[in-house]
């Protein structure tokens, strides 16, 4: 007599339907990684919305007073607003 009610000797699934460990824990895993995989594309979708822009002028350091200011990127060479003096751009 054939209990397998249709289904093949080779069937991983019980005649009750209960899915093997392997696989329960293999569901487990996929999920939690999916799930910390997009968590993580989220948190970096908002740090990129709330970052400030990056600024393409130049720094320039005053050489007589020591200020520090910024001009245009296209200025090699910029006035200083305290004291006037003509300062190039500061190289870190």
């Amino acid at each position: 007599m054939d209990l397998s009610l249709g289904r093949s000797h080779n069937s991983r699934y019980r005649l009750n339907g209960v899915m093997p460990v392997e696989t329960l824990l293999l569901y487990y895993v996929v999920s939690l990684l999916a799930g910390l995989s997009l968590l993580a594309v989220y948190y970096e979708l908002r740090r990129k919305r709330f970052e400030p822009a990056r600024s393409e002028d130049h720094i320039f350091r005053c050489e007589k007073c020591a200020f520090v200011y910024t001009d245009d990127a296209d200025v090699d060479r910029s006035r200083c607003p305290q004291c006037g003096t003509h300062n190039g751009v500061f190289k870190f």
